[in-house]
């Protein structure tokens, strides 16, 4: 058994070491163009674009005996066969040795700023979307999965980082080389200037023409492993209840079929690109074989003055130039990908689903009184309203206890005074303001949450009670836990306050992890505290210590519950009954059991045997 000294000890470690809360300071001013990726991208690299610049300079250095090398070995065939002085020989020796050794620091420097541009594109991606997901209304995670949204997160931004460096890498090298020979050539020998104004064109037809298919596929592929991403997310979830009830070969099967989706869609991509490339290589090779008896025929019968270096030398740029072509073409799609993984970022970043508000006054007090007034809501998808009507006082320090059968509009009463939906009519009134002009994100600082089932992420108890708090001190931390009687089991744990709950808290059984969640509410101090079905999960045992934590915890604040089991609410200062999203009762116990209506049903029903 630990001493509370010790543990005290142990709480003032941990708070000296608990970091204060960062925030993106990510743009997301600028409307995030999903369907113009290129020009998306272009925004994206601002901060970043300095270093992709010398990137380009180190680039260009590294890269030139990619076609300076094929005109020096020009120059020391013609030395050969016309020759020529040997000085000039080692000259080009020399010349050739230069370039292939500064390849090595200068490329060290390529990559160095290269990776630096692109990894922070990266850093600032993944930020960007996650300060987005932290600003997009509740009614859009209701549409989303959690499996496509980390899909983006991981999956899509890698695509993106993966198609700049194979551009970086690949691609550059291929233009550079392009605009190398097609110079060289124009100086040398500008006769085999018009074999490229056909070749090049040519080239870029079949590139745009493959790549509308390319586009397709690429699209159809993410869209099916996004669909994937939120099944095995939804098997994972449903791992608990599957083996409960034998229904392993159910869940195999619905995961199977996406998996089989994403073979098919697969297998078409891989199959457009398998043609994309082979297209590319016939075409590309007849023309390697066309340049070849082109510059012979030119030498042999003196049509042009070409030398044999520079038969030599053209039949090589002839092969750099397609080389480069086909490695633009095999790049296509990694590009496409890329391309469609931003236009999928763009969904969350371009989303209009944003809670407004930008520009509102933020709230620095709540006293805790809260009016719906004529309130009515309706989901987007649905034809019915959810809650209709609804006109409700709540004081402050008063409890309203939410009852009702499922369905009845209890969770949108809740989300609406959270400020996650706002009302389609009506308005809510907060301590006299309207909260649909106010800045809600400021408002829910004074509010604190106790849900059925209660989330706890992978860390230490103190990291769980105390998270996004700073400066909390050790004796702050102790009074929260002795007040939802969390600190007896606290206390006995091998590292007190320092234990690792696992994840989701899967070391902790329910009711300390329900005892940890109102000691997160509780230190926070709140003026409006949400309790959503907080102890119908738990056993009797369990029920009656949390509910002594949750007397505490609703001392002088306004409070909602919502409940099932009504043998819990029976102390609440007002009940309010909701049946298809209206009110039909409001009162407390003793007079709406009396009244033989809606509730005396329910409570009656509850307390029948069996």
């Amino acid at each position: 058994m630990r001493s509370k000294s010790s543990d005290d000890e142990s709480l003032a470690q941990m708070m000296s070491k608990n970091p204060s809360p960062t925030h993106s300071d990510e743009f997301l001013e600028h409307r995030f163009e999903g369907e113009a990726p290129l020009q998306t991208l272009w925004f994206l690299m601002r901060g970043h674009r300095r270093d992709l610049a010398i990137s380009l300079v180190f680039f260009v250095i590294k890269h030139s005996p990619g076609w300076v090398l094929p005109l020096l070995t020009a120059n020391i065939i013609d030395v050969l066969v016309q020759h020529r002085p040997l000085r000039e020989l080692f000259i080009n020796a020399a010349l050739m040795a230069f370039l292939i050794i500064q390849n090595l620091p200068i490329n060290l420097l390529y990559v160095k700023y290269l990776s630096r541009a692109v990894r922070s594109l990266e850093n600032s991606l993944r930020s960007s979307i996650a300060e987005r997901l932290q600003q997009l209304s509740m009614g859009f995670y209701l549409r989303t999965s959690a499996g496509v949204l980390q899909t983006k997160v991981v999956r899509d931004v890698e695509a993106v980082e993966q198609m700049l460096k194979n551009i970086g890498d690949g691609g550059l090298a291929a233009l550079n080389n392009l605009i190398g020979a097609v110079v060289i050539t124009a100086v040398r020998v500008p006769q085999f200037l018009p074999f490229l104004i056909v070749l090049v064109p040519i080239c870029a037809f079949l590139i745009v023409r493959l790549r509308s298919s390319l586009d397709d596929r690429n699209q159809e592929f993410r869209q099916e492993v996004e669909r994937m991403s939120s099944r095995v997310t939804e098997m994972t979830n449903l791992i608990p209840v599957t083996r409960a009830h034998g229904l392993e070969s159910s869940a195999l099967e619905r995961v199977s079929n996406a998996f089989s989706q994403v073979r098919i869609a697969g297998l078409r991509l891989d199959a457009i690109n398998a043609r994309f490339s082979a297209m590319a290589w016939v075409a590309f090779q007849v023309c390697n074989v066309t340049c070849l008896v082109v510059a012979c025929w030119l030498s042999y019968t003196q049509t042009a003055p070409i030398t044999a270096g520079e038969v030599v030398l053209l039949t090589t740029y002839f092969n750099i130039l397609t080389g480069s072509v086909i490695l633009f073409a095999s790049l296509m799609p990694i590009i496409s990908k890329g391309l469609e993984s931003i236009r999928s970022i763009g969904e969350v970043l371009q989303s209009p689903d944003i809670e407004s508000n930008s520009g509102k006054p933020r709230i620095d007090r709540v006293d805790g009184e809260i009016e719906f007034q004529d309130v009515t809501f309706t989901y987007p998808e649905s034809p019915t309203p959810a809650i209709s009507h609804v006109s409700l006082r709540a004081s402050h320090g008063q409890a309203i206890a939410l009852v009702g059968p499922s369905g009845s509009g209890k969770s949108t009463f809740i989300n609406l005074v959270i400020g996650f939906l706002r009302p389609t009519s009506g308005r809510i009134i907060l301590d006299g303001r309207d909260m649909q002009a106010l800045d809600l994100r400021s408002m829910r600082s004074f509010i604190s949450v106790v849900p059925q089932e209660s989330v706890l992420f992978e860390g230490t108890i103190a990291d769980n009670i105390t998270y996004g708090l700073v400066d909390v001190s050790p004796d702050k931390l102790h009074e929260a836990l002795e007040a939802s009687n969390a600190w007896e089991f606290v206390r006995s744990l091998p590292q007190g306050v320092n234990t690792v709950v696992g994840e989701r808290g899967a070391r902790l059984s329910g009711g300390q992890r329900q005892r940890i969640a109102i000691a997160r509410a509780l230190i926070r101090d709140p003026r409006i505290l949400i309790l959503d079905e907080a102890t119908s999960a738990l056993d009797s045992h369990s029920e009656g210590l949390i509910q002594q934590g949750l007397e505490r915890l609703m001392a002088n604040r306004t409070t909602f519950i919502v409940a099932h089991r009504l043998s819990t609410v029976q102390k609440a200062d007002k009940l309010v009954v909701l049946d298809k999203g209206a009110i039909v009762e409001v009162g407390k116990h003793t007079d709406l059991v009396a009244a033989g209506g809606t509730y005396s049903r329910l409570f009656a029903a509850q307390r029948l045997p069996g």
